[in-house]
């Protein structure tokens, strides 16, 4: 029979957030807090160093980026250029 355990492992983190989740501070807050742990996520999921993915990423001046190079920013696709 096939487990999950993977899975439950990387959603074990959610879970235990839920509730602190719940005073965020607005309503929107915790959408924003959910899609940040999600990316942090993905880097521990990509052998990608979190830190230095965020470093990267919030350096670069994103608005004067072509919008089909925006991809390229996402924790699976970077380079650590």
């Amino acid at each position: 029979m096939p487990d999950n355990n993977a899975i439950e492992r990387c959603m074990r983190n959610v879970a235990v957030g839920r509730k602190n989740y719940l005073f965020c501070g607005s309503h929107d807050a915790p959408q924003r807090a959910v899609l940040r742990y999600s990316l942090l996520v993905i880097c521990k999921l990509d052998n990608v160093n979190p830190y230095n993915w965020l470093k990267d990423v919030l350096s670069r001046d994103i608005y004067e980026m072509p919008i089909n190079q925006i991809k390229t920013l996402l924790p699976y696709n970077w380079k650590g250029q």
